[in-house]
């Protein structure tokens, strides 16, 4: 999930100097366009397409192991909290021993 970021301000920091040179060459109101434009196509759609295939490619790890159900299991980063390693299907970071159940908390479900 951080190359998504990371690589996600790389590119923020390189397409910003290159719509300030462009913004000399090319008319105000069209320059605009090409700033929102530029914005989805280099930024924020690459970034969708990271985010999905990360999702597909660790959809297995998230619903159908032993760590996805343990309270120190961050979801978000397919890391175990305890150990600071990421889980894999056949590596578990704890190999079972300290896997506790997450906790359910029936305040943040309301009706």
């Amino acid at each position: 999930m951080g190359a998504i970021i990371f690589w996600g301000i790389i590119r923020t920091a390189i397409l910003i100097p290159v719509l300030w040179l462009l913004y000399g060459v090319i008319e105000y109101r069209y320059w605009w366009w090409l700033v929102i434009l530029s914005i989805y196509g280099v930024i924020i759609y690459p970034a969708t397409i990271q985010y999905r295939l990360f999702k597909e490619e660790n959809d297995e790890l998230i619903n159908n192991t032993l760590c996805s159900s343990c309270r120190y299991f961050d979801k978000s980063a397919i890391i175990c909290l305890k150990y600071d390693e990421h889980p894999t299907l056949k590596y578990l970071p704890c190999e079972g021993l300290d896997w506790e159940l997450k906790e359910y908390d029936y305040e943040e479900e309301k009706y």
